[in-house]
């Protein structure tokens, strides 16, 4: 019992990081029905942003405040990874739009090649490690010798998970652009005519989506202490098989997709090679949309006639 409530604590954070992930990758294809391969490098992107904003505060600025520090480096990855969310849609999508379906998803690829090859040129390719972050634990309860804790960083990244997904669903369901958001989500050429910039609206998505993804970055980094050029690559994977899982268009299923991934991937390996877990993942995957094609949460997709 104490390994399985250690490793639901595991899963759950881990789940937060990809939901987060998620939430991008469901938001641009709810509206335009793309899928934006290039996330995951946005995210990876945004970790390097937050290292090399946390380094600067710490050892140059002197700032002693770890939390503060990250989060201002926080502040500062979602401010550049939006102008680089921005730049994309404007540079790379845009005038593929109304091209045929594949030519946006060549560009997304690569895009994606471009942003991980540009790190690692930028960055090199080994590992850069952070120094350790709020190693502090709260102990919940010993059995057996095992001491089943939860940390405050793994409580920071669900609780800023919770937050922010609430914060986005109260966007998309009671503001004005959640509204255009959901219109052009319809039909993009009824929601021109009666008024709605279709193109701000969309540029506003890629916007939010790589805010978001620049949050999750930060945490990966408190979370791993580690960053590589090469983390845009699996967790984005992940990330969007989560949406695909939960539903892709909803933004609780996209959180809820994160949360079976984290948690099937924690859970066989605390009992199983771990070598397997990304194949336990997919195989949920295959599973669940063999008798939910829509994924859990996801709506069934009328023809238009």
């Amino acid at each position: 019992m104490e390994v399985f409530v250690q490793q639901l604590i595991n899963g759950l954070t881990l789940g937060s990081i990809y939901g987060l992930i998620a939430i991008g990758y469901t938001m641009v294809f709810g509206i335009i029905g793309m899928v934006n391969f290039a996330h995951g490098d946005v995210f990876m992107l945004s970790a390097f942003i937050a290292l090399i904003g946390f380094l600067v505060l710490t050892t140059i600025l002197g700032i002693g405040s770890v939390a503060l520090a990250l989060f201002i480096a926080m502040l500062v990855g979602m401010v550049l990874t939006s102008l680089w969310g921005w730049s994309l849609e404007r540079l790379a999508y845009r005038p593929l739009r109304g091209s045929f379906r594949l030519a946006p998803l060549i560009s997304a690829i690569g895009v994606s090649i471009f942003l991980s090859n540009f790190v690692q040129l930028a960055q090199g390719a080994r590992n850069k490690p952070t120094p350790p972050m709020m190693q502090e634990v709260i102990p919940l309860f010993e059995r057996n010798g095992y001491l089943v804790a939860l940390s405050y960083k793994q409580l920071i990244i669900m609780l800023v998970t919770a937050t922010l997904l609430t914060g986005f669903w109260y966007v998309v369901k009671k503001t004005s652009l959640g509204r255009a958001q959901r219109a052009c989500e319809q039909d993009r050429k009824m929601a021109a005519l009666v008024g709605i910039d279709v193109d701000r609206t969309i540029a506003l998505t890629f916007v939010l989506g790589a805010a978001l993804a620049a949050v999750a970055g930060t945490m990966y980094l408190l979370y791993y202490g580690v960053v590589n050029f090469a983390d845009g690559f699996i967790p984005g994977v992940k990330a969007f098989t989560a949406a695909v899982l939960g539903g892709i268009g909803s933004l609780p299923g996209a959180v809820l997709g994160g949360l079976i991934i984290g948690l099937v991937e924690t859970m066989w390996s605390a009992v199983f090679p771990i070598e397997y877990k990304d194949v336990a993942s997919f195989c949920i995957l295959a599973i669940v949309l063999t008798f939910m094609p829509s994924g859990i949460l996801g709506r069934p997709e009328v023809e238009k006639v």
